[in-house]
């Protein structure tokens, strides 16, 4: 089966079908998801289980909203809604970037939940936006946002149909946003610029053979920082993992759970747009990894200003 999903709703347009999701079908997801990061997916169905309920439910309200505000008015604008309920705002550099039409494929770091909402919101006019996503039963259960996405199975077998999918749609001159290193990674701001520098070591090059299949196609490196809370890391929940890396997991999906983790204004940055040029896929892969080290270590030197959703929204997100 073609893992690509259906051409995204006219942003005006009233949706009707697919069914939003039920809360209560939300609600187990994320409770699944929320035992799973802190490795007690054992006590899933469990009385003990029923302890982290109020939390799974609350964000199984948000996500239900969120779902039915991209079906009514498009991934951006549901996902400002969204921005907007799980952070303190967002700030925007170097979006002057990125090519208001033709292929285009944003390579981004991926430091927590709230991320991916920040870069809908930020890349609003580029209405053709599709995301290589990792097929997780959260994302199905978000008809609305899942027809916006091109999911990535965990089988091998699998991403050929991909690959072709997310070639087809940057042939045909759309913008595409996916996440090379396929897993959590270090916050700049929270965790430093060196830690989240190494993390690009773990990036997967497999999209510089879409220089190949869409020659046209524009990559610009996009970098997410101030999404992750200090506070979130410090949570006694933490001390239940054992890695890093595990550390990290359960910080972000603490994130988006407590409404006390959500005074943080979130930033994107975006570099500048490279073609693979006549240098080829190894040079490509050479010069975003240069771009995002870039990128990291100059987050590291600014901070965002706050700013109220309300007031970013109506400077159509603010530039750096």
């Amino acid at each position: 089966m073609d893992a690509a999903a259906p051409a995204p709703p006219h942003p005006h347009r009233q949706m009707t079908t697919p069914a939003s999701p039920s809360i209560e079908t939300l609600t187990e997801v994320n409770l699944a998801d929320l035992l799973d990061s802190i490795g007690l997916l054992r006590l899933r169905g469990t009385p003990l289980s029923r302890l982290f309920l109020p939390a799974a439910r609350r964000f199984a309200r948000t996500a239900h909203e969120f779902d039915t505000r991209v079906g009514a008015h498009g991934l951006s604008q549901g996902s400002a809604w969204l921005v907007n309920r799980m952070t303190a705002g967002i700030v925007t550099a170097g979006l002057e970037h990125v090519p208001a039409s033709g292929p285009v494929i944003i390579l981004a770091n991926h430091p927590g939940m709230t991320d991916t909402v920040a870069l809908f919101t930020s890349l609003a006019f580029r209405p053709d936006l599709r995301v290589i996503a990792s097929d997780r039963p959260f994302l199905r259960a978000l008809p609305h946002v899942a027809r916006h996405l091109i999911f990535l199975p965990d089988e091998e077998g699998g991403r050929m149909a991909v690959m072709r999918a997310a070639a087809r749609h940057l042939q045909e001159g759309g913008a595409l946003l996916t996440f090379p290193a396929g897993e959590i990674e270090p916050d700049p701001a929270a965790f430093g610029p060196q830690r989240a520098a190494a993390s690009l070591q773990n990036w997967s090059s497999s999209y510089t053979l879409f220089a190949r299949l869409a020659p046209r196609t524009q990559f610009v490196p996009a970098l997410v920082s101030h999404v992750i809370s200090s506070d979130a890391q410090r949570h006694p929940l933490t001390l239940l993992r054992r890695t890093p890396h595990d550390k990290e997991k359960l910080a972000a999906a603490l994130q988006v759970a407590l409404p006390r983790y959500h005074d943080l204004v979130a930033r994107v940055s975006f570099g500048t747009s490279t073609d693979a040029g006549s240098e080829g896929a190894q040079a490509l892969g050479a010069s975003i990894a240069a771009q995002m080290r870039h990128l990291i270590f100059a987050d590291g030197a600014t901070q965002p200003t706050a700013g109220s959703m309300d007031t970013l929204q109506r400077a159509d997100v603010t530039r750096a």
